[in-house]
Order: C-alpha cells, then structure tokens, then sequence
C-alpha cells in the first residue's frame, strides 16, 4: 500500500497519475477537502496523517518546506509500519535532506529525498524530470516506481543532500533567468518592441542553446582572450540602464550586473572576458 501526504496542485496530480495506473494510494492533506476531491479518481482520503500512512510500506511527500516536512513525518510516525520507505519530493535545504535521511535511518526507516522539476501536469503526465542521490540499494530498489512517475529520473550518486542541492541550483537559474526576462521586458516597453517582436529574434536566435558552452568556458578559468570585453559588456549595461531611466523602465536585474562589473573593472580586468565576474565562484 502507498500513501501520499500533501495534496497540492504537484502533489494531487502525482495521485491521478498512480491511480490510473490501478495503484491504489491513502492520502493525506492538512486542508482535508483537498485529498476529498482525490476519492473521485479512486485514492482513500484521510483527516488523519497517522491514518493515512496505517499500513503503508512506501509514503511519497510534496510539501512546503524543511519545518512542514518534520511537523507532519513527527505526526506520522507512531503509525509508520515497520521498515518503511519514505520518499519526499519536497524542495528543501541540503543540511535537512541529509539530517531526515540519517534520523529516520536511525529509526529503522528509509529516507530518500527526490525533488522533481516537473509542473503539475507534468506530474498527471508522468514527464519532467526527477532526482535522487544517497543509498544506491535504496534508489534500485524504488527506481521503476520513480521512473514511472517522470520523464527521466536522474540519479545523482551515493552523496546524500546532492539532489537537494542540485534542485535549489536549478532553481536559483530559473529564478535568474525569470528576472532577466522581465528586465527585458520592460527595456523592450520603453522601445516599444513588442513580446511577439522579442519571441520572433528568439525563434530565431535561442541565446539559451549556448549556456553548457558558457559554462564549460567559465569553468576552466581562462578569461583572457575574450568574446565579449568587460568594458563593453558595462558600457552596453550602461545603456540600457539610462533608457530605461530615461524611459521609466525599472530593471531589477541590470544594475546589481553592473556594479559587479565595476568591481571587476576597478581590479584591472576591465580587458577580460566579461564572464570573469564568475572568477572567484570557480
């Protein structure tokens, strides 16, 4: 039997998906009129977490946070059957990743921890991808299960806490990539360059296709011969931050870039690559 704590948009979706499959699930969540809704599809919902997870060998997780995850695995617990598996797909902290795999292991349970970067219909879909890291006997034994429930499922090794890391990694891009987006944006507005218009240079030239490329540059350290002098990367930052002044425009992103290139320029690597501002992350 499996049980499903956490009935969010990700979390209800990954039960759709499983019961459609014939699996058959005990869920749970905090809002009980959500895991309500899951009994049309087939689940058997509970008020109770320690109900929910009665008699169940594996119990999948998506809540909030580090604290959600420890107030409801403490909740449930005294109704844990022995030797169960717990599998969260929680995005959280790499130190409580690692502390919830040692104290439940402790106990005689199986912690693992696989944070997904897949949407909700992703989830109903069974696409996106999945991560684990830690106990390989562990990630074998539960590696169809996982599979099945994402596109790829990317196992990462027997480090604990690397999948944590690697999720909050890939989401401190999206994160980064989402404001640099809207910068974009309102500079294009004070142009009066249209989103279409953007999309269509896009379609076009995809500056995204070239970021393993970058990345392996940066990565070995050699900012000497560039593509793109630092000086002219500020200047050019230089100029979008005056239109958009000019043009009530407001960057987010812009302007911490630059000051960082000034650092960078004021220690005399102003005929440097522009991609040196990552020097002292290597």
């Amino acid at each position: 039997m499996k049980a499903f704590l956490g009935m969010g948009l990700l979390g209800s979706n990954f039960v759709r998906a499983m019961q459609a499959k014939g699996i058959s699930v005990q869920v749970w969540n905090r809002t009980a009129s959500k895991a309500k809704t899951l009994e049309q599809s087939g689940a058997k919902a509970y008020e109770s977490v320690k109900d929910a997870v009665s008699n169940a060998d594996t119990i999948h997780i998506t809540l909030k946070d580090d604290a959600t995850v420890d107030e409801v695995l403490e909740q449930a617990e005294p109704a844990l059957s022995p030797g169960a598996t717990i599998i969260d797909h929680t995005t959280t902290s790499v130190k409580g990743a690692i502390e919830r795999t040692a104290g439940w292991k402790a106990k005689g349970f199986t912690y693992l921890h696989a944070p997904v970067f897949m949407g909700p219909q992703n989830a109903l879909e069974g696409s996106g991808y999945m991560l684990v890291s830690g106990d390989q006997t562990a990630i074998a034994k539960y590696q169809e299960e996982l599979s099945a429930m994402t596109g790829k499922l990317i196992n990462l090794g027997a480090e604990e806490g690397k999948a944590a890391a690697m999720k909050l990694l890939g989401n401190l891009f999206l994160l980064t990539l989402t404001a640099g987006i809207s910068d974009t944006l309102s500079l294009a507005k004070v142009y009066g360059v249209s989103p279409g218009d953007l999309l269509e240079l896009f379609d076009s030239w995809n500056p995204g296709a070239s970021m393993p490329a970058r990345l392996k540059r940066i990565a070995t350290g050699q900012f000497e011969q560039p593509s793109w002098e630092l000086n002219m990367a500020r200047k050019d930052a230089g100029l979008m931050i005056a239109a958009a002044n000019e043009g009530g425009g407001h960057l987010a992103v812009i302007p911490a870039i630059a000051a960082e290139m000034d650092k960078w320029i004021a220690k005399g690597y102003g005929a440097n690559d522009w991609s040196v501002i990552a020097k002292d992350n290597l």
